[in-house]
């Protein structure tokens, strides 16, 4: 009985391990850089801060392959002033 309900324990964290999408990993943009962008799946918020800062798009290209880049982007705290 024990061995059963070790197998049964063994059986769900498998399929919650295998629903997890495994992540793809973090490509860093430089100037010059081909991407082949289809479509923008989402795009990190940029904080309000005058300074240079990270954000990240996910997107797709033309065969259906997810990617997630990082590039440096000025923060929106900067006033004109």
């Amino acid at each position: 009985m024990k061995a059963l309900v070790a197998v049964a324990l063994l059986a769900v964290s498998s399929l919650a391990l295998a629903e997890q999408a495994p992540s793809a990993p973090v490509e860093q943009y430089s100037y010059g850089t081909d991407l082949d962008i289809a479509k923008v799946i989402s795009l990190s918020k940029v904080p309000n801060v005058c300074e240079v800062v990270p954000a990240t798009m996910v997107y797709e290209d033309h065969q259906g392959q997810r990617h997630t880049i990082e590039y440096r982007v000025m923060g929106d705290g900067c006033s004109q002033g």
